[in-house]
């Protein structure tokens, strides 16, 4: 397992250099320029001239690239120039909240998509299997931004179910203690059942929003999975044996079927990493999604290039924790490696 491990962060270093290198070079190729826009409009020549000089803008562009690599190496990010903040600081407050509805919008997702999946497979052509092709279809279909005003539209407007879409909490409570930065973990352990009712009426319709746009593709790999384990030898003798539905789906069948899924799982995380941007855009989520974005209208370039690498960094140790996950599943992966 060590050895799978030493591999992968071996071929994981050199993405991480290259996301460095082009992050670094689409930030300088942006329409705009930031020292005139945060110069103001009335500015002078002059006066935008000196911002230039004083952001290092009017360097080359290779002394440019070493100065930010030896801060790098330093774990210094930079400072936004729209507040003033480090970089570091505000992704490591914004994280937890990009992270909690990701991983919500994920668990629910594979509640749903992965039993539908196998209902699919067991039952196929049935209108379990009808209803999986149609879900599925719509998930992929649906732009999630667009999924996203269509429950608000439903939930708030219409029903009065869900609470205005308006961040992590109501303004009539007060965030819980920071211990994880995830509110609904923060208000179990502070036993705060009232904060941890509103953090999740706040957290439901986003995180649906992102299980619809995520379901589509577990739930299809799950039953293409399912399907073809289904019609193999060792299935049948199973069954010949006299064993029972439910141990030869589950026990033998659905085991041998999870490593495609588990596949999947990384592709839809890191689908649900960019899809996150447009949702908390939609919610007002105070995420790191959301700070990227108002970055890059205002051509702020530090915090475009930390939410880059950021995102890399939890792409990679995804994938570590995928092939880890290989390992423990088929110890054939281990001895691949």
């Amino acid at each position: 397992m060590l050895k799978l491990l030493g591999s992968r962060l071996a071929t994981a270093v050199p993405s991480l250099i290259g996301v460095v290198i082009v992050t670094f070079l689409l930030t300088r190729v942006l329409p705009g320029d930031t020292a005139a826009y945060f110069a103001g409009p009335a500015a002078t020549p002059q006066a935008i001239a000196e911002i230039r000089t004083k952001l290092g803008l009017d360097k080359p562009l290779p002394v440019q690239f070493a100065d930010y690599v030896s801060a790098l190496a330093k774990g210094d990010l930079g400072s936004s120039l729209s507040t003033g903040q480090p970089v570091a600081t505000e992704i490591a407050a914004r994280l937890p909240a990009s992270a909690e509805l990701t991983l919500a919008g994920l668990v629910l997702a594979l509640l749903i998509a992965v039993p539908f999946g196998i209902m699919a497979a067991v039952r196929q052509g049935s209108w379990i299997d009808h209803a999986c092709r149609i879900i599925t279809t719509a998930g992929v279909s649906l732009p999630v931004f667009f999924t996203g005003l269509l429950l608000v539209y439903v939930f708030y407007f219409k029903l009065g179910w869900a609470p205005a879409p308006l961040g992590r909490l109501d303004v009539f409570f007060s965030a819980p203690e920071t211990v994880t930065g995830f509110y609904l973990i923060d208000s179990l352990i502070a036993r705060d059942f009232e904060t941890f009712r509103a953090a999740l009426a706040q957290l439901a319709v986003p995180a649906i929003t992102l299980a619809i746009f995520a379901l589509a593709p577990i739930a299809r790999m799950t039953r293409a999975s399912m399907l073809a384990v289904l019609s193999s030898e060792f299935v049948r003798t199973a069954k010949a044996a006299g064993l029972t539905d439910y141990t030869v789906i589950i026990t033998y069948a659905f085991r041998n079927a999870m490593l495609p899924v588990v596949t999947t799982l990384g592709m839809v995380f890191s689908f649900l990493l960019g899809a996150n941007v447009l949702v908390e855009k939609v919610f007002a989520w105070p995420g790191i999604g959301s700070y990227a974005v108002e970055a890059l209208i205002t051509s702020d370039y530090a915090p475009v290039q930390g939410f880059v690498l950021a995102m890399a960094i939890l792409y990679v140790i995804l994938n570590l924790l995928i092939d880890l996950a290989y390992g423990i599943i088929d110890p054939r992966a281990r001895s691949e490696a």
